[in-house]
């Protein structure tokens, strides 16, 4: 790829051409990250634009990577396209993310747009003053736990993240096949204030098939193929809220971490599809009633507002 040297765009260049090419071989080319559990049977997909935290919670301890960005899903299963990652590292922490963390403190990952002090070679990954748009690019073999032949099998779970800053998604819900479809093709998440020069309120933005500027195929294909693949696999699809509760940016809070993370352990787990399911009223989506370690009124978007009217009003508009 001639005339950058930025590695976005290297890599989703060749990223279109995959999938422009994947669909008449019978491969659904995939914007996600992907691991597996004790073994390749227990294979999951996150789907996720920039900022939902599909690298992070992908990149979970006791669980293999398979890949982090870009991946096909054949007939035989999962496959990783590029054998490396691609972490947006902003506020970045030993703490919140060991094993991403760990792949800074050693030669070979690329840093981009990314502070660092000329003096003493301190990188400091919470300034924010080039852009929010922070990254490291370093390969497969960088990480802890990593898969060999970078292959699944055709996954049991698929995890549709979205960061809701309008406050009003669940933060987990259980989607039909075709709400499956329907939030693919509409890749739905929000920017705020400070993400990018020039957003200066809550922007809804929709990316189909979470990749849209990479897409060169209608997106109905690519969605009808997903379709097929979960009508075919019995896959349970999850839409997972990475966003804001209890009110929108500026009024409520993001969705801590730890939250997210036990939602989708006990979706890995296989507990999350025991418990019984309530209908959101607005969104019609399947709501646990309870998950382990999330408190219970956490799970109703509705519940954390002090307004119930502006949640409705909110949820509405």
């Amino acid at each position: 790829i001639g005339g950058t040297l930025y590695a976005g765009e290297i890599k989703k260049s060749i990223f279109t051409v995959m999938n422009y090419l994947m669909p008449d071989q019978n491969v659904l080319p995939m914007h996600c990250s992907a691991n597996y559990g004790k073994s390749r049977a227990d294979t999951s997909i996150f789907f996720g634009l920039s900022g939902t935290g599909k690298t992070t919670l992908s990149a979970a301890p006791g669980r293999t990577l398979i890949g982090d960005d870009e991946h096909g899903w054949s007939p035989q299963g999962i496959f990783n396209f590029e054998g490396g990652c691609y972490a947006k590292v902003i506020s970045l922490s030993p703490a919140g993310e060991p094993e991403i963390y760990s792949t800074t403190q050693r030669f070979g990952t690329l840093l981009e747009n990314v502070v660092m002090n000329p003096d003493t070679g301190e990188i400091d990954f919470n300034d924010a003053s080039l852009t929010e748009n922070t990254r490291a690019s370093y390969p497969l073999s960088f990480m802890p736990n990593i898969c060999p032949n970078v292959r699944g099998s055709h996954p049991k779970n698929i995890l549709m993240l979205t960061c809701d800053a309008f406050g009003v998604l669940p933060p987990v819900a259980k989607l039909t096949k075709e709400q499956a479809m329907y939030h693919f093709l509409s890749g739905y998440t929000a920017k705020v204030p400070g993400t990018e020069i020039g957003v200066k309120e809550i922007q809804a933005t929709f990316s189909p098939c979470f990749g849209g500027p990479f897409m060169p195929r209608s997106p109905k294909e690519y969605a009808d193929l997903l379709g097929r693949r979960i009508e075919e696999h019995q896959v349970d699809t999850w839409l997972i809220n990475t966003g804001w509760s209890g009110g929108a940016f500026g009024q409520g809070s993001r969705i801590k971490l730890a939250i997210s993370r036990a939602i989708v352990d006990a979706i890995l787990k296989g507990e999350l599809k025991k418990i019984p399911t309530r209908r959101h009223r607005f969104f019609n989506v399947a709501i646990p009633e309870s998950c382990p370690g999330v408190p219970i009124e956490v799970l109703l978007p509705e519940k954390t507002w002090a307004d119930p009217e502006a949640y409705s009003k909110k949820a509405l508009s």
